[in-house]
């Protein structure tokens, strides 16, 4: 199994993608922080992004795309030291599909937003940085500028199924944006997304991802990766923040969590399918884990309000 695939199963992502915005002239925009992600590409022209909390901000070109990962206010501008308006009335006043801002068009964006079941910022979204700039010139950049493209043609021409078409797209684009991520930042940060970039480390995810309820142990997984005991405890201990019967255990609890949301299935059954020899064992690990027992779990999602 891919562990990617996984995670982004269980998170069950949606998108929708958003009015297209053209603007020119002298002009900003100010957004909220996104439930999510958010994303916006550069179709025409070019403009700032500033992010809260980062520094400096980004300069985006046509072709470029960005991925926001945290829930952070941001700023889509001709200048960034420019005052911003609220974007919510100027999209709220769009026509044909189209937002617009300042005075012109010399600037075209397209953006949405991506939403995802519970345990999204943990499982996922914190494993990001806070933002993922996509620049055109990069030649892995092809298939998410492909992928924009189509997103954009779908918004403009509004053929039969267009918003449906182009929020499947826009998942699309989402998958790419995280694969550039793996193959050009991965090793730079901490976490399970990062360990897919690590070539022992990523052997013994799938391994784990692939045979969740099989009683592993940490030579097993070494031989799996083929390196030694240590040499795999040791580098998944740095590269994941965690050992790896350590993360074993958390991921078996988000699929035992995953699969008490669902509900249809006694605890008993859930146990033996991710691991647990009994519902005693599932409930001793998934309190260790979260602080409260399958029952009572259970319990709070069924209860009014």
């Amino acid at each position: 199994m891919d562990p990617l695939e996984d995670v982004l199963a269980l998170l069950a992502p949606t998108s929708r993608v958003s009015s297209r915005l053209s603007a020119g002239g002298r002009w900003a925009l100010r957004f909220p922080p996104p439930a999510g992600a958010k994303f916006n590409a550069v179709r025409r022209g070019r403009c700032w992004l500033r992010v809260d909390g980062l520094p400096d901000p980004v300069r985006l070109a046509e072709g470029d795309c960005f991925l926001l990962a945290r829930p952070r206010a941001f700023t889509l501008a001709s200048d960034p030291d420019l005052p911003a308006e609220p974007a919510q009335p100027v999209f709220a006043a769009a026509v044909d599909g189209v937002a617009r801002a300042g005075d012109g068009d010399e600037v075209l964006l397209v953006g949405g937003a991506f939403s995802f079941a519970e345990r999204a910022r943990a499982l996922l979204l914190d494993s990001l940085p806070p933002v993922i700039h996509v620049p055109a010139g990069t030649p892995e950049a092809t298939a998410v500028r492909r992928a924009v493209g189509e997103i954009d043609d779908e918004l403009r021409r509004r053929p039969v199924g267009a918003t449906l078409v182009a929020e499947h797209l826009a998942l699309v684009m989402l998958i790419r944006i995280l694969r550039l991520h793996l193959a050009h930042d991965g090793g730079g940060r901490s976490g399970w997304l990062a360990g897919l970039a690590d070539p022992a480390v990523g052997a013994a995810l799938r391994a784990m991802h692939d045979r969740p309820a099989h009683p592993w142990t940490v030579a097993e997984l070494a031989r799996a990766a083929a390196v030694s005991r240590s040499t795999l405890a040791a580098r998944f201990k740095e590269v994941v923040g965690k050992g790896p019967l350590e993360y074993l255990t958390e991921w078996r609890i988000e699929l035992a969590a995953d699969r008490i949301r669902r509900g249809g299935e006694t605890l008993a059954t859930i146990a033996r399918s991710v691991g647990y020899g009994s519902e005693s064992a599932l409930s001793v690990a998934f309190k260790r884990t979260t602080g409260r027992t399958p029952r009572a779990y259970r319990a709070e999602l069924t209860r009014p309000g």
